[in-house]
C-alpha cells in the first residue's frame, strides 16, 4: 500500500508543481493588469478544477462537500479548521464569490506565490503592528464584503493535527463584531490525506464541511466559545468517520 501512495504521489507532485508554479508567475506577472475577476476566474473556475481532478486521477483523493446550502449568496466571512495546505488551495474554489484570504503580510513577499496570492487581491495583516494593523485590516475586509466577495479565515492562525485544537484567535471576533456579514464555520479532515510537511497524498475522501451562520450580537467570548465548539464538535465526527473508512490514512496521520 505505502509504496503504491509513494509512487502516486511522486506523480501528482511531478505534475503539480511545476504547473502551480507556471500559473503562479504568469499571476504575478500579468495579475495586476487585469481585473481581480479574471485572476479570480482562472483560478476558481480553471486552474483548481483541473488540480482537484488530477488528484482524483493520480492519487485516489477526492474532494467531497458538505452543507452547500450554507454557502452564502453574497459576501461572507468563512471561518475554517486548518490542518493542511490543501484547504489554502482548494477553499476559494469552493466558495468562489472572490473568495479570499486573510493571511500574513510576510507571506506576500514569497516570490511567484506571495506576489500571486497579492495580485489575487487577498487581505494582509501584520501581526506586529498592533491596533493599526488590525484596522486597517478592518477597513480592506468592509471594502471587500461590500463589493460582494467573501473571506476565509484560519482562527488558530496555524495548520493543527487532525484531533488537536490550538487557541482561536481573537482576530476572527473582531472581524465578527465590526463587519456586517454572516460568519460560517467550515469543518474539514485534510490532515489524514495531505498532512503537513509530507509530499505523500494518500487516497481516501477529504470533506469540506460548511455549517450554519453563528448568530449575531454574542459577545466576544461567547463567539469564540460557540465558534471553536462548532467547528471542532464536527471535525471530531469527521475524524471519527475518516478513521472508519480510511484506517491506513489515519494511522499514517498519527505518526506525524
Amino acid at each position: 500500500m505505502l509504496v503504491l501512495v509513494i509512487i502516486r504521489s511522486l506523480i501528482f507532485n511531478i505534475l503539480y508543481y511545476p504547473l502551480a508554479f507556471v500559473f503562479l508567475a504568469l499571476t504575478s506577472t500579468f495579475g495586476w493588469f487585469v481585473p481581480y475577476k479574471w485572476v479570480g476566474f482562472a483560478w476558481n473556475d480553471c486552474i483548481m478544477p483541473f488540480f482537484r481532478v488530477l488528484l482524483w486521477a493520480v492519487c485516489g483523493l477526492k474532494i467531497e462537500i458538505r452543507g452547500k446550502q450554507n454557502i452564502a449568496k453574497g459576501g461572507a466571512i468563512y471561518a475554517s479548521k486548518h490542518q493542511s495546505a490543501m484547504e489554502t488551495y482548494f477553499l476559494t474554489s469552493i466558495i468562489k464569490k472572490g473568495a479570499t484570504f486573510i493571511f500574513k503580510k510576510e507571506l506576500s513577499y514569497v516570490p511567484f506565490f506571495g506576489w500571486a496570492v497579492a495580485a489575487y487581491g487577498s487581505i494582509p495583516v501584520d501581526r506586529s503592528g498592533g491596533s493599526a494593523a488590525m484596522k486597517k485590516m478592518l477597513d480592506i475586509s468592509k471594502d471587500f464584503i461590500n463589493e460582494g466577495r467573501s473571506i476565509i479565515i484560519f482562527p488558530e492562525g496555524t495548520r493543527t493535527k487532525p484531533g488537536s485544537c490550538k487557541e482561536y484567535k481573537p482576530g476572527i471576533a473582531f472581524i465578527y463584531q465590526n463587519v456586517d456579514a454572516p460568519v460560517i464555520p467550515v469543518a474539514l479532515n485534510t490532515g489524514f490525506f495531505w498532512k503537513k510537511h509530507s509530499f505523500l497524498r494518500y487516497p481516501g475522501k477529504v470533506i469540506f464541511e460548511f455549517m450554519k451562520p453563528i448568530e449575531r450580537n454574542l459577545d466576544k467570548r461567547e463567539f469564540i466559545a460557540e465558534l471553536q465548539n462548532i467547528i471542532e464538535v464536527k471535525c471530531s465526527e469527521l475524524n471519527a468517520e475518516t478513521i472508519k473508512n480510511y484506517p491506513y490514512a489515519a494511522a499514517a496521520a498519527e505518526k506525524e
